[in-house]
């Protein structure tokens, strides 16, 4: 039951990543993307810190500070430069394309993890990866030119595989609460430079919401159901569910009034379906490795 909660975990996080992407999208017409990243990860790096100051006080164990600090910063790096890359890509390729290649980061995750572990992923994961991004291709009907937009996107989505095997490498060795609070914290001060640069936009009504809202939903919460759900399942699998992120996005802005084609309803249901290949095969790995031998039986 405990895998099961963790990939539900992980649903949950891709569901709050998945269906706030309409509300950002419409937000980054008023305000600059970096300072969108500053204030959404400043509210919830408040927001955590009742959490990280309660996980640290007795008689909780003691936290390695230099590990605690190391971890926490690296991780933090890497997502705070697959945000960058991603951010700097879109003004120079479309939404959909941006999304594609950006999802690649599922078929990415594997051959990171592959390369630090030295041990190839497993068929059922592999097989599901492909499925999984054949039908994100799909569904967002994005082309294969790669320009300057889509060569930093690509960036962006092996920076986010890396930040994912990282997460899954590390993500028993702190406590959920003060590794997620050192990872949001981390992404605010790396954001504050760019947006002393770039300025801030305009701060309208909306786009103070979007900023709250996903401070919240998508960084206060969503982090730590991944870190959790990370302390439980490896890497590629988790890369394989957070996949999902681009299926709530699409009912998201569905709800908005755009409406998805039929070739992207077959790609929302061709990634669910890799989805699934993933998890049968590791439901039915499992249950070999607990079912006795014959020779043991009786």
């Amino acid at each position: 039951m405990s895998r099961f909660r963790a990939e539900a975990a992980l649903v949950v996080a891709a569901l709050l990543y998945g269906v706030t992407f309409p509300l950002v999208k419409d937000a980054l017409d008023d305000i600059t993307p970096f300072a969108y990243l500053l204030g959404r990860f400043a509210i919830a790096t408040l927001l955590v810190a009742p959490s990280f100051v309660y996980a640290l006080r007795p008689p909780a164990p003691p936290v390695d500070r230099t590990l605690f600090v190391r971890v926490g910063v690296t991780a933090g790096a890497l997502l705070f430069a697959g945000y960058a890359a991603q951010t700097v890509g879109l003004q120079y390729t479309s939404p959909a394309t941006s999304a594609f290649v950006t999802g690649l980061y599922a078929l990415i995750t594997p051959l990171v993890e592959a390369v630090v572990r030295r041990r190839l992923p497993g068929l059922p994961v592999g097989t599901g990866v492909v499925v999984a991004t054949v039908g994100l291709y799909l569904l967002t009907g994005a082309s294969l030119d790669l320009g300057r937009g889509e060569w930093l996107t690509l960036v962006a989505a092996l920076l986010f595989a890396c930040h994912i095997v990282y997460l899954g490498a590390n993500a028993r060795r702190i406590p959920p609460a003060p590794f997620t609070f050192m990872q949001l914290a981390v992404i605010a001060v790396l954001s504050t430079p760019p947006t002393a640069v770039d300025g801030v936009g305009t701060l309208t009504v909306f786009a103070v919401f979007a900023v709250v809202f996903t401070g919240f939903a998508c960084s206060a919460v969503a982090l730590p159901l991944q870190v959790w759900g990370q302390r439980r399942i490896p890497a590629s699998r988790a890369a394989l569910i957070l996949l999902a992120e681009p299926v709530f996005a699409g009912i998201a802005s569905w709800f908005t009034g755009e409406r998805l084609d039929t070739t992207q309803l077959v790609g929302a249901a061709v990634i669910l379906a890799g989805i699934a290949i993933s998890e049968l095969g590791a439901s039915a790995r499992e249950h070999d490795v607990g079912r006795p031998n014959a020779g043991e039986a009786g």
